[in-house]
C-alpha cells in the first residue's frame, strides 16, 4: 500500500523529529532521556496535527487599541492516551494546549494471541463535541488503536486524530482500513513486524523504556 497517496495519513520527515527518533532507538538511551524525547516528539507532531483546530475571533484590548483576534473555538481538545505507553506523549501535547482535557483507555496485549484486551475507558464529557487526539508511541499490529477508536466512537466521538511515533506498515494499513475517517500522524514508518509482533527495527517496548520497567 502506498501510504503517501492517502490524504488522511501524514508521515513526518522533519529533521528534528527524525533526529530524536534515532536517539529513541538507541538501546543506550536511559529512562530519563527517553521520556523527555517522547514528550518532545509529541510536541513537534502535535504542532502539525493541530493546525486545523476550529477558530473564532474575539475582541481584545492591546496597550494600543481594541481589535478582533483569533482563539481556538468550541469545546476543549481531548487527549486520550492508550495506557500505558501513551501517557508519555500527553505532556508534550499539553505544552501546546494546556487547557485540554485528558481521558484514558487501558489496553494490554495478550502475549499468546497478540490481540488487544481492554481494561479501562474514561473519556471527557461531552466527548462528541471535542477534537480527540488518541496517542500511543507504537502502532504495531494496529489492534489496540483500532479498538481504542472503536470505544471512543461508541461513546459518541466524531472528530478523531491518531498520533504515534513509530508505526509498522501492517498496523498503519489496518488502522487506515478500519477507520478511514481518522487523521493519522506517524513519526516514522518502520520496515515490518517480526514473528512476535514487535516493530523492526523499532525501539523496544516503549512502556518499559518510558517508565523504567521490564
Amino acid at each position: 500500500m502506498n501510504f503517501a497517496n492517502e490524504k488522511n495519513i501524514t508521515i513526518f520527515e522533519h529533521p528534528l523529529i527524525q533526529h530524536k527518533i534515532t536517539m529513541l532507538r538507541d538501546k543506550a538511551t536511559g529512562t530519563n532521556e527517553f521520556r523527555k524525547l517522547i514528550g518532545e516528539i509529541a510536541t513537534l507532531e502535535g504542532f502539525i496535527a493541530l493546525e486545523d483546530l476550529p477558530m473564532k475571533e474575539i475582541e481584545v484590548e492591546t496597550p494600543i487599541e481594541k481589535c478582533m483576534s483569533p482563539v481556538i473555538a468550541g469545546r476543549k481538545l481531548a487527549i486520550v492516551p492508550i495506557l500505558r505507553a501513551g501517557l508519555g506523549m500527553v505532556e508534550g501535547i499539553l505544552s501546546l494546549v494546556p487547557t485540554a482535557k485528558v481521558g484514558h483507555i487501558g489496553m494490554y496485549r495478550d502475549e499468546e494471541t497478540h490481540l488487544p484486551q481492554e481494561y479501562y475507558c474514561k473519556l471527557p464529557n461531552p466527548i462528541d463535541e471535542r477534537t480527540i487526539v488518541v496517542v500511543d508511541p507504537m502502532l504495531a499490529t494496529g489492534g489496540s488503536a483500532v479498538d481504542a477508536i472503536n470505544q471512543i466512537k461508541k461513546y459518541g466521538g466524531k472528530t478523531i486524530k491518531f498520533m504515534c511515533i513509530i508505526a509498522a506498515p501492517e498496523g498503519l494499513e489496518k488502522l487506515h482500513k478500519e477507520h478511514p475517517d481518522v487523521q493519522i500522524y506517524v513519526g516514522h514508518l518502520d520496515r515490518e513486524l517480526n514473528e512476535n509482533a514487535y516493530i523492526c527495527p523499532g525501539l523496544g517496548d516503549a512502556g518499559d523504556r518510558i517508565f523504567g520497567t521490564k
